[in-house]
């Protein structure tokens, strides 16, 4: 007799197998994009980034609440990639690269970044040689108000607006633009 535990594992596994080879979730690292004709349950590209919506939001190992918790982020607004979907629930990897599963009410649609490795500078305008308009330490999050065919982004961090090259913030995929 198995137990009551390894039958839901056995039964989530499959379900999470039937889903991929349908198309309608990927695994991470399988290269899906937001060119795949599978339309999501959100009926939004994947990968995307969105911002977390509280300062308490669990990530779990699955997409139901029967998967235990594997971490908790405390950090309202801290941007994280969607590379999944199962009906209500977002498959998420952070800057790390840590991956889990997170309710769809416990993500935000607006973009934020974060500074990671190293202090950064926001330029006035979107040169590397502009005048500085706010230095960003690490870890720190902001908003993220556009970015551009040139791989620049327009980013807010209190009250200060400036311009910062994509590749030293996490929170834009490359080549996006959006306004």
């Amino acid at each position: 007799m198995q137990s009551p535990r390894l039958v839901r594992f056995m039964a989530m596994t499959a379900l999470c197998v039937a889903t991929m080879a349908f198309g309608l979730i990927a695994p991470a690292g399988s290269g899906a994009s937001a060119q795949n004709s599978v339309e999501n349950p959100s009926g939004l590209p994947v990968p995307r980034f969105v911002s977390l919506r509280s300062n308490e939001v669990n990530l779990r190992t699955g997409p139901g609440l029967t998967h235990p918790i594997e971490w908790v982020y405390q950090r309202k607004g801290l941007p994280v990639l969607v590379i999944g979907e199962f009906d209500t629930w977002r498959q998420i990897r952070d800057h790390e690269g840590t991956e889990g599963w997170v309710h769809q009410s416990m993500i935000d649609g607006e973009r934020s970044f974060m500074v990671i490795d190293e202090q950064r500078v926001a330029h006035l305008t979107p040169q590397p040689e502009a005048k500085a308009a706010v230095r960003m330490d690490p870890g720190v999050i902001g908003q993220l108000l556009e970015c551009d065919e040139t791989d620049w982004c327009l980013v807010k961090l209190q009250g200060y607006r400036g311009w910062v090259e994509r590749g030293e913030i996490w929170g834009s995929l490359d080549g996006e633009v959006f306004r």
